[in-house]
């Protein structure tokens, strides 16, 4: 069964980097988004890596998983939220103390995704790919990215509906502060491979195309032990957003997910909004959701609130989803169910 943490008002939130650590010249930013969640009612309790990179990570591998391990199993901290992606987590991940995590929300994305998707499949915990920590940090938040809150205060047993943006943000603009953080100016389209309406049921797993795929072959990346242990067969919708990939990497890394198992007993495929997706040689994202359509014979959206270009909702890895679209907008409506 999949067990779900509970956001409560007043708890203590703890932020480490078991990626990226923030480089001193972004301190304020880091400070600023702590001081936001303090305004609202939160303690905050930083860790030690947050305020050092050097070479790609925050600190040496083991020193990260330390940090993670006691914030995860021990009392004084209810949530797990680092400042931001990166590019090395899956370094940390033998090392992780899998078996005596505490049931707590652990929010993010990008590198974190992967994280978050190792977690749930190894403990059956409830992860959630959202919005990260630094994002928060404006005079207030876009609906779709102020959705966090609520969705990770569902309790066991009931569910959360969320919709489609009604604008997303073209390119990141840091040099020109917003009050909420992002400039949404591009209209929110969600796309289907064919047809104008879909209606997909199952439960969510996802992330970060460009990390999680790593987990594939290793013990922390076994899919079908999850659907058989946690979620008996249930259906999976996957949830995909690409970072850095070009066209050719992605359909190479999506064939790799469905040689390994990962696409058995799946209902649909939602692909987030990139920013990448460089075609090659003529070859375009819409071209690799087309192929992958037609082979797995299952609806496949893209353009989602996912990811990199924001805003993004907050999707939770091991939630019964119902997902539809009509008209280019679309609902996810999440069941909190063992």
């Amino acid at each position: 069964m999949i067990r779900y943490p509970h956001l409560k008002e007043g708890i203590t939130i703890g932020v480490t980097a078991p990626s990226y650590g923030v480089k001193a010249e972004y301190h304020d930013r880091l400070k600023q988004a702590g001081n936001r969640l303090k305004e609202q009612g939160y303690r905050m309790e930083f860790g030690e890596t947050i305020w050092t990179q050097n070479k790609a990570k925050s600190a040496p591998a083991h020193v990260r998983a330390a940090e993670f391990n006691e914030m995860m199993t021990g009392e004084h901290v209810d949530m797990v939220f680092p400042p931001w992606g990166g590019e090395l987590l899956i370094e940390i991940l033998e090392f992780l103390d899998f078996d005596h995590f505490k049931e707590k929300w652990i929010l993010g994305y990008s590198d974190i995704s992967l994280l978050l998707l190792a977690v749930t499949l190894c403990t059956g915990i409830a992860t959630a790919h959202g919005t990260n920590l630094v994002d928060l940090r404006g005079e207030f938040s876009d609906p779709t990215t102020a959705k966090w809150k609520e969705v990770l205060s569902t309790r066991m047993g009931k569910s959360v509906l969320q919709h489609s943006s009604e604008k997303y943000q073209r390119e990141w603009s840091r040099d020109e502060p917003s009050a909420c953080i992002f400039h949404l100016t591009e209209s929110t389209s969600w796309k289907i491979v064919s047809g104008s309406k879909v209606n997909i049921k199952g439960r969510l797993l996802g992330g970060c195309i460009d990390v999680i795929r790593h987990l594939i072959g290793t013990p922390y990346g076994n899919v079908g032990e999850f659907q058989k242990n946690y979620i008996h067969g249930e259906p999976i919708i996957w949830f995909l957003e690409n970072c850095e990939l070009n066209t050719a990497d992605l359909r190479r890394t999506l064939v790799h997910m469905k040689l390994a198992g990962w696409f058995d007993h799946c209902s649909g495929l939602l692909f987030g909004r990139s920013s990448a997706n460089q075609s090659v040689d003529g070859y375009s994202a819409e071209d690799v959701y087309a192929e992958l359509a037609e082979e797995l014979k299952l609806p496949v959206l893209y353009d989602i609130d996912c990811g990199h270009v924001p805003p993004q909702m907050t999707l939770i890895n091991g939630a019964q989803a119902v997902v539809e679209v009509s008209e280019n907008q679309g609902t996810v409506l999440q069941f909190f169910s063992p």
